[in-house]
C-alpha cells in the first residue's frame, strides 16, 4: 500500500470514470461525506494502473464472470469478477488491473471514517485498516451490496436513507470479515422503547430530509445507527428505509385516488425527480403502473 497523502487521492468516483473510460449508469450521494456513495458501471476491458483514491472501494459483481489481475509491485493476485465474489481497493493503494471483458459492476466508496467510528461504537482497539481483496468469495457482503441495484428508486429521501443504511450494514460487515479484526460484537437487541419509536416515526414521516438521515434518528434514540437500525426493525418488523417506502406508497395511492392531482404532481410531491422515476418505482412495488393501479381503484 503507497503511503500518500488524503490531498494526493482523487475522489473513488472521479477516479473510476478515468480508469473505466465510461459513466456510471447511476451513483447515489448525498451531503453527508461519512454516508459514502454507490455506483453501477457497466465497462469493458481495463488494462490501467488505478491511482490513489480518498475512500476505500468495496465492489461486487452482477452477470457478470470475467478473470481479474491486480498487480501492486512484485506482488500479483487473480481472482474471478462473478455474483457472490468482492473486490476491495483500500484507500491510498495503487495498482495495476487487468480485466479482458466486459463487467457489470456495483461499487461503494466507503469512508475511512466510517470504519473507524463503527469499531469504536464496538469496543474494537484495532485499527480499521481494509485488506486487499481480489474477487474473494464473500456472498453476504455480495448479495448487501448487490441489493443497491433494485432499491435505489429516484426519491432523493428514501435513497439517501437506504444509501445510509446500507453503508452502515456493509461498513460492519466488511469490519469483520476484511479487517483481520475478530466478529464484531452487537450489544443491544430487542426493540426500540415506545416513546423512541413514536418520535422516529414522526421524524421518518417528515418532509425534510435532515430529519430522516439515520445519524439524526440514531442520536435521537441515543444508539449506533447500526443498532438503532435492528432496534426498529424489531419493533416494527421493517427497516427504516423499508417503512419510509411503505408510508410513501400508502401516501401514493392515497393522492392516486384523487382525480385531480396528475401523476406527475404525485410524483413531485413524493420528492421523485421525474414522473418516469414515480412510476417505475411504484410498478416495481406493485407490479401496475400508477395510472393503471389509479383506474383499478377509481
Amino acid at each position: 500500500m503507497d503511503d500518500h497523502e488524503s490531498g494526493d487521492r482523487r475522489p473513488a468516483d472521479q477516479e473510476m470514470a478515468r480508469v473505466l473510460k465510461t459513466a456510471p449508469l447511476r451513483i447515489a450521494s448525498g451531503i453527508d461525506p461519512s454516508s459514502g456513495s454507490i455506483a453501477r458501471w457497466n465497462h469493458g476491458e481495463l488494462h490501467d494502473v488505478v491511482e490513489p483514491m480518498i475512500d476505500h472501494v468495496v465492489m461486487t459483481y452482477i452477470g457478470t464472470s470475467q478473470r481479474l489481475e491486480r498487480r501492486s509491485g512484485k506482488h500479483t493476485s487473480s481472482g474471478m469478477a462473478r455474483p457472490g465474489a468482492v473486490t476491495i481497493i483500500p484507500a491510498g493503494s495503487s495498482a495495476r488491473w487487468d480485466i479482458s471483458g466486459n463487467v457489470d459492476v456495483v461499487q461503494l466508496y466507503l469512508p475511512q471514517e466510517t470504519l473507524t467510528r463503527i469499531a469504536t461504537e464496538a469496543d474494537k482497539a484495532a485499527q480499521a485498516l481494509l485488506l486487499e481483496r481480489t474477487g474473494h468469495p464473500d456472498p453476504i457482503t455480495s448479495r448487501l451490496l448487490a441489493t443497491a441495484t433494485e432499491a435505489l428508486d429516484g426519491s432523493a429521501a428514501l435513497d439517501s436513507l437506504f444509501r445510509q443504511q446500507l453503508t452502515e450494514l456493509l461498513a460492519t460487515r466488511v469490519l469483520s470479515a476484511h479487517t483481520g479484526i475478530p466478529e464484531v460484537s452487537h450489544l443491544h437487541s430487542g426493540g426500540l422503547p415506545p416513546h423512541v419509536l413514536r418520535r422516529s416515526i414522526d421524524r421518518l414521516r417528515s418532509e425534510s430530509e435532515t430529519d430522516v438521515s439515520l445519524a439524526a434518528l440514531a442520536a435521537e434514540a441515543r444508539l449506533s445507527r447500526f443498532h438503532f437500525c435492528r432496534a426498529f426493525k424489531a419493533s416494527t418488523g421493517l427497516s427504516p428505509h423499508a417503512w419510509l417506502r411503505q408510508h410513501r406508497l400508502e401516501r401514493a395511492m392515497a393522492m392516486l385516488r384523487d382525480p385531480s392531482m396528475s401523476v406527475l404532481s404525485i410524483a413531485l410531491e413524493l420528492g421523485y425527480g421525474s414522473q418516469t422515476a414515480f412510476a417505475a418505482a411504484f410498478k416495481r412495488l406493485t407490479g401496475v403502473s400508477p395510472t393503471d393501479w389509479r383506474r383499478g381503484a377509481s
